[in-house]
């Protein structure tokens, strides 16, 4: 069922003109159809009002709430227009948005997937309305946006959020507890759709396709001369890369070590890094090698504490100056800038050693 909104708008040469030309008859009062929307479950995670353009989904939105409008100061970064880092962190990493350069911008400089994923960061909250969700971005920045926020909100308890959006293919990528198409006025109640597989396919590669994916690394943009490289495909596109080199080390024969592991922007949210960063640990012990692997980087570290595929080593979670240290002490001749030491005072550094099996190969 629906229901008819009148408004009135001023009239002016420009309508009168415009109305008369179609042989409109305008008296300055226009009118529109609304749904009904039936009874909803009292408390939710995820809602989403689904349809076509001009079906009423903003209208009906603003039965739920106002939109946050957002300020976004040009002299700051855009992780500095949270409470503090650790929310940064969270609000950030729980849209999909993980490159850390790109959180160190501010947002005018920002590509527009990467602006849609910063403004839903911050409007992310229990009883929040998003309208046009996904509407302005390509669908696979949408899918795993939508993927990764439905994580968030499951992780963070959240309740009551709204959105509002034209398109259908997200729907089984954000797994809403409830969906209304105003299109069809249909109320369906329940995770009733089926979240698609994601398969990777994880090859051999040269070196140079590192430029593909330099300017994403979270450090650095330099890469070891002598690295063995692999790329990951999903749906025919690359979507990653890796990169490992050898250990080399008195006590360990035939051990490697993760050097680079890059999701692509449009890409990230989906859980590719941690899938992709298993697949070679696999591919190396199942060739009878040992796989290391060293992260600063908190969402892919805490995944490995957690994963009955990686063990931590003796340094886990070990202030990496406390390393350059030890080295130093070790091998007298090893050179580290107190300037390098003093920027990692702090920083915590994870250590493990890939020891199962992985489903993806």
């Amino acid at each position: 069922m629906t229901y008819r909104k009148s408004i009135k708008v001023e009239q002016d040469d420009i309508t009168d003109e415009i109305s008369k030309a179609f042989d409109y008859q305008f008296n300055g009062t226009t009118s529109f159809e609304i749904p009904f929307l039936p009874e909803l479950p009292k408390e939710y995670g995820i809602g989403l009002i689904v349809g076509a353009s001009g079906s009423g989904k903003s209208s009906l939105l603003q039965s739920f709430g106002k939109e946050q409008e957002l300020f976004w100061d040009e002299s700051k970064a855009i992780c500095s227009h949270f409470i503090d880092a650790t929310e940064a962190q969270e609000k950030l990493g729980g849209v999909g948005f993980n490159s850390i350069p790109s959180w160190l911008r501010p947002y005018h400089v920002l590509s527009t997937g990467e602006k849609f994923r910063a403004d839903l960061a911050r409007r992310l909250n229990t009883n929040s309305v998003i309208d046009e969700f996904t509407s302005v971005v390509d669908r696979n920045v949408a899918k795993s946006c939508a993927y990764a926020i439905r994580r968030y909100v499951d992780k963070k308890d959240l309740k009551n959020i709204v959105f509002a959006s034209c398109h259908y293919d997200i729907i089984e990528w954000l797994q809403p507890d409830w969906v209304f198409d105003t299109t069809t006025n249909r109320l369906t109640v329940g995770r009733g759709s089926v979240r698609p597989e994601i398969e990777l396919e994880v090859l051999p590669c040269s070196i140079q396709t590192w430029k593909m994916f330099c300017h994403h690394h979270y450090l650095s943009g330099n890469i070891n001369k002598s690295s063995r490289c692999w790329f990951a495909i999903w749906g025919g596109t690359i979507v990653g890369f890796a990169a490992v080199i050898t250990l080399p080390c008195g006590t360990l024969t035939n051990s490697w070590k993760g050097h680079r592991t890059v999701i692509l922007p449009d890409y990230q949210g989906l859980g590719l890094g941690v899938r992709l960063s298993d697949a070679i640990g696999a591919i190396h012990i199942q060739n009878g090698l040992r796989y290391f692997s060293k992260t600063g980087h908190i969402r892919l570290g805490e995944y490995r504490n957690a994963s009955k595929n990686w063990r931590p080593t003796t340094h886990n979670m070990e202030d990496r100056s406390r390393q350059y240290a030890r080295s130093i002490k070790n091998k007298p001749n090893t050179f580290y800038s107190k300037e390098l030491m003093e920027k990692h005072a702090n920083r915590i550094c994870y250590c493990h050693e890939y020891v199962g099996q992985n489903e993806l190969l």
